[in-house]
């Protein structure tokens, strides 16, 4: 199971704000006229994109008064893409500090450092006063936590009543071995991924109760389709892609990513709970 510094030493990148400056330039644009949208291919490091954020942020019920927290927000694209679409004040926590502070420079970028907050830390011990929150959600986030149930609780503790708590993550759905490097661990011994029932689990013991469960998986394998067609067609990767973040080893990452869901033993699944 992943200790707290396998994750930082898993995702850190050593010069990540110039890595995405460079595509910004390859695209023809400057760090003065990107927009989020032109940043989601690399801003949103989960299966699917920005189609998969839209599909599952709109069953949050995200309006513009909610305080939203992004729970393993990575550079923060989740958080800008809902600052942006639907008006929020959005806080962000993740592990990895170069993360946070590239997300910190892209908000600056695009004008949304004043509804956009990216802190550093654990999401099992989060710096915030309890009930603080209107509305949660976490992407690709739970691989590399082990304690779902610590995960849920803390969460829960952040949340006033009523609100809604949504997960999109990739889970166990089958027996076999996983294929390794994948895009969120290198190893087994780095990779924290639970079956669909732990999760449940989890939320119940923290006082959510489940009110939606969609399995993505032939979503996922879309995806990852129209991925290779368009790389296919343009000769290459985009000047902004996920490689930038997963480096060399991205198409092992994505092969082994599109073995271990084909054959059946994990998927993106999304989770909608409210707190009692």
């Amino acid at each position: 199971m992943p200790t707290q510094q396998d994750v930082p030493d898993h995702y850190t990148h050593g010069n990540l704000v110039g890595a995405i400056r460079g595509g910004i330039e390859s695209m023809g644009k400057t760090i003065n006229s990107v927009t989020v949208d032109d940043l989601a291919p690399v801003d949103e490091f989960h299966i699917g994109g920005r189609q998969a954020s839209e599909d599952f942020l709109s069953q949050l019920n995200l309006t513009p008064e909610k305080r939203v927290l992004d729970v393993g927000c990575g550079l923060g694209g989740a958080a800008r893409f809902v600052a942006s679409r639907y008006g929020c004040q959005v806080t962000g926590i993740d592990l990895t500090p170069e993360f946070i502070e590239t997300g910190q420079v892209i908000c600056g970028w695009v004008g949304l450092s004043s509804r956009v907050s990216l802190h550093q830390g654990s999401a099992l011990a989060m710096p915030f006063a309890d009930r603080v929150f209107d509305s949660a959600y976490m992407l690709h986030v739970g691989m590399n936590v082990a304690d779902k149930e610590k995960l849920c609780s803390e969460v829960s503790r952040v949340l006033q009543p009523n609100s809604l708590f949504g997960i999109y993550d990739i889970m166990r759905t089958g027996d076999g071995e996983l294929s390794y490097p994948v895009p969120w661990a290198t190893t087994p011994a780095s990779s924290a991924v639970a079956t669909l029932a732990e999760y449940r689990e989890a939320l119940n013991k923290a006082g959510f109760a489940i009110v939606a469960e969609r399995n993505r998986r032939d979503f996922a394998l879309a995806s990852f389709d129209q991925l290779r067609a368009r790389t296919a067609a343009a000769g290459g990767p985009p000047a902004l892609g996920l490689h930038i973040l997963m480096e060399r080893n991205t198409p092992d990452k994505v092969q082994n990513m599109i073995q271990n869901i084909s054959g059946g033993r994990i998927a993106p699944v999304e989770l909608v709970a409210r707190k009692s």
